[in-house]
């Protein structure tokens, strides 16, 4: 090679390298705060171990902190899986709102049509209460009315106690998990009000399996996770195994005091959860799912528009269909859903247009995720 071409190829070599560590740099740089917010959680707060997934404009990062396993100190894995809880509801709204796309169902469609005799016969008969007709809608909103089931007291004792020790392992039928709720008369008229309530989305689970014949475990692997190829995600129904490369989870079993013990929670039967909240996930396959959903991959713009129609929940967060729209301390507006079941705390929220979004995990449940996500925006 001539002198002159190898100087050349040397100077555009360097300039490559110099680049490529000012780019890694800056990256860096701009995810400082959310680095140091997940130093507080773990050395301040107490929670064993964080993992985080970033995509933006600077590329991918992904960051750790803490421990996957107390026991033996071993350390956390930006590609672990781990168990999202709620962050499961947004995937069975996309399923709904493709039906409702589809013209097989419409949004305000009674459950009764759907679920003849659950709603209508067992809704409130059990005090005398009045009877409302809830829609599929309302189930998406969490407007229905309808009590969380997660929130009887002989469940909380069973599951939200130590005594989830003894019972971890037994599996729960969806038409179970929902009997009480019908039984008890609404929190208020349906649509009027906005209350939280997983028995919604074990319903609205049911409705897909009506509608379409096979389970919604299903129709999300058929419509969601194959086309976007979310390999790490999966919805175990009732298998109390974490596969590939995970963490132990931890609970303290929601004991008062400063110190309660710490149990490891991992295997756990998810069916008590169900359609509400037993999937399993990755940061790289939450943050893929929330651009993809965002962009219109998943949703044609009418449907995605009704997922977007939101109404308050919270200061400075509203709810739409299966979706939270949250805005931050900076004015920054977000989009996702955040997720908890025992020993594990999740989130992944993105803008509107996908290009900065951000998955979060903590393998301990009483820490949240919220300050994970103000410092990643507003940091």
């Amino acid at each position: 090679m001539p002198p002159r071409t190898v100087l050349t190829a040397l100077i555009a070599t360097a300039t490559v390298l110099a680049l490529a560590v000012g780019s890694s740099a800056a990256t860096d740089r701009s995810h400082t705060r959310t680095r140091e917010a997940m130093e507080t959680l773990v050395q301040q707060r107490g929670a064993p171990g964080a993992l985080a997934r970033v995509e933006d404009h600077g590329g991918v990062w992904a960051g750790t902190e803490g421990v996957a396993d107390r026991r033996t100190g071993r350390s956390r894995l930006p590609q672990e899986r781990f168990r999202i809880g709620s962050l499961t509801k947004p995937f069975v709204a996309t399923v709904l709102l493709q039906l409702e796309a589809e013209g097989t169902l419409r949004l305000d469609d009674p459950v009764e049509r759907w679920l003849p005799g659950l709603c209508k016969s067992g809704y409130g008969a059990a005090t005398g209460g009045p009877r409302h007709s809830v829609t599929l809608r309302q189930l998406l909103g969490h407007t229905s009315g309808i009590p969380d089931y997660t929130a009887d007291p002989a469940l909380r004792g069973d599951y939200f106690d130590v005594g989830f020790l003894t019972h971890r392992r037994q599996s729960h039928a969806p038409a179970d998990l929902v009997a009480g709720s019908l039984k008890r008369s609404p929190l208020f008229r349906p649509g009027t009000r906005w209350s939280y309530s997983n028995t919604n989305y074990v319903l609205a689970g049911m409705v897909i399996e009506r509608a379409t014949g096979l389970s919604y475990a299903e129709e999300i692997e058929r419509r969601v996770l194959r086309p976007l190829k979310l390999d790490d995600t999966s919805l175990p129904g009732t298998s109390t195994r974490l596969p590939g490369p995970h963490s132990r989870a931890y609970s303290t079993l929601f004991q008062p005091g400063l110190h309660p013990a710490l149990h490891d929670v991992t295997a756990l039967d998810p069916s008590l959860a169900g359609a509400a909240g037993e999937m399993l996930s990755s940061g790289r396959d939450l943050v893929r799912f929330a651009r993809a959903l965002l962009t219109g991959r998943l949703l044609p713009p009418r449907q995605l528009k009704e997922m977007k129609t939101t109404r308050v929940a919270a200061p400075r967060e509203r709810y739409g269909l299966g979706l939270t729209e949250r805005t931050l301390s900076c004015g920054i507006t977000v989009w996702g859903h955040e997720g908890a079941i025992h020993g594990s705390r999740t989130t992944v929220f993105t803008t509107s247009d996908g290009g900065h979004t951000a998955a979060f995990n903590l393998n301990g449940d009483w820490s949240g995720t919220r300050k994970l996500t103000e410092a990643e925006y507003c940091g």
